[in-house]
């Protein structure tokens, strides 16, 4: 009897929770794909331009990295069998592995199932009693939870404020830490702005810490030949934790670190999240492998995602919309209001345009937005008629 009270109690909470989201339209509406994710793709039964997806490059759609998949399962199975501390680890793991230190210029490198799993798995092993760490205030959320999993004292700064780092890395100097870790996204996916990171890693050289930058919206994006965020600052191998995946511009999925020997090694010793989860399928590997090496020996993508970029937010500006401090591929169309977000979005669906609306607590109450995300795959066609889509329904709202 006791407990079937607690579960009613229960079942009336997460009711009126989840009731209380969608009154404030505050709920995540999801919609399904019916195709590949591609430039245009058949979502809720409509042909649509997709203009939400982190496919960057296209990449998940390469026939090489389609065929490395299908090869790979032909020659290993369809699953790994383990976890990869027992029997999951698969010569393509290690394969993966070391191509992808190769391609980031650091002495070693590890896979783990998403970049989630690594920011939540690591980060409270780097950092405990007695140490320190620092985090931007617009730090990506699965950052947030890794911070909060640690026993360590936490502080934020300013975005972007290096001033305000350095005075709290000169704040800190002043009591007795062990160690001090400064963490930061390289962009910031929500605004698509670019952390300060060659003087984040000056700073940290400064003050004796480590310094740990989430490229997830970098990799594959900035950099020679998409090599990401150290990479576009000139500061390879200086960056003690970079932590990346393939799920966006390498159009795949899982996670990884790169880095020393010495980090890799301390990682995959004390990581849960990698120890104790299943290891991937040799065919999500060998595709991970692949685009890597079509990345760089394909330039033309990244060359098209920065020219379809520069278009799209030129063509936003002169239409009269606020599109941010945007540097990247990710451009906020900044509408301040939920509901307006909500509305916008749902009329450019109606126009065949697909693309999402970022709502609290994702970003502040008052900066509700369309969130945009170019693709190499887009056409200059593809882009005008986005372009339209969103002048019609800019005017219709009041927005431009």
């Amino acid at each position: 009897m006791y407990q079937g009270i607690i579960k009613r109690d229960a079942r009336s909470f997460l009711r009126e929770e989840y009731n209380r989201l969608v009154s404030e339209e505050l709920d995540w509406r999801i919609r399904t794909l019916s195709t590949n994710s591609g430039p245009w793709s058949i979502i809720s039964n409509r042909r649509v331009l997709v203009l939400c997806s982190n496919n960057y490059l296209n990449l998940t759609n390469h026939p090489l990295v389609k065929k490395a998949a299908i090869d790979a399962i032909e020659k290993y199975g369809a699953g790994s069998g383990s976890v990869r501390a027992i029997a999951g680890t698969m010569s393509p793991h290690i394969e993966l592995e070391k191509t992808l230190a190769d391609f980031k210029k650091t002495e070693a490198s590890l896979v783990y199932s998403t970049g989630f799993a690594a920011n939540a798995g690591l980060i409270p092993q780097l950092a405990g009693e007695k140490d320190l760490i620092i985090s931007d205030e617009l730090n990506h959320g699965s950052i947030i939870d890794g911070v909060r999993l640690s026993r360590a004292e936490r502080t934020v700064y300013k975005h972007r404020d290096t001033d305000d780092l350095e005075r709290v890395l000169n704040d800190a100097e002043k009591k007795n830490y062990n160690h001090i870790l400064i963490i930061s996204d390289g962009v910031f996916s929500m605004d698509g702005d670019i952390a300060p990171v060659d003087q984040i890693v000056k700073l940290a050289d400064e003050h004796g810490s480590m310094t740990y930058i989430d490229d997830a919206h970098g990799d594959g994006v900035l950099g020679e030949s998409g090599r990401g965020i150290a990479s576009h600052f000139h500061v390879e191998g200086k960056v003690d934790v970079e932590m990346g995946t393939f799920s966006k511009a390498f159009g795949v999925v899982g996670g990884y670190i790169a880095g020393s020997r010495d980090l890799i090694n301390y990682s995959l010793n004390k990581s849960r999240t990698w120890l104790l989860s299943a290891s991937h399928p040799a065919s999500v590997v060998a595709s991970c492998k692949a685009s890597l090496e079509v990345v760089q020996k394909e330039p033309e993508h990244l060359r098209n995602l920065w020219n379809n970029t520069r278009y799209f937010k030129d063509g936003l500006s002169k239409l009269g919309f606020n599109t941010g401090s945007s540097q990247t591929p990710i451009t906020p169309v900044i509408v301040g209001d939920s509901s307006k977000a909500r509305r916008m979005s749902e009329m450019l669906f109606n126009e065949n345009v697909f693309a999402l609306p970022i709502v609290y607590p994702m970003v502040a109450r008052d900066r509700a937005r369309i969130r945009t995300i170019m693709n190499a795959g887009h056409s200059s066609q593809d882009l005008d008629y986005a372009l339209k889509a969103f002048e019609k329904v800019g005017r219709s709202l009041g927005i431009i």
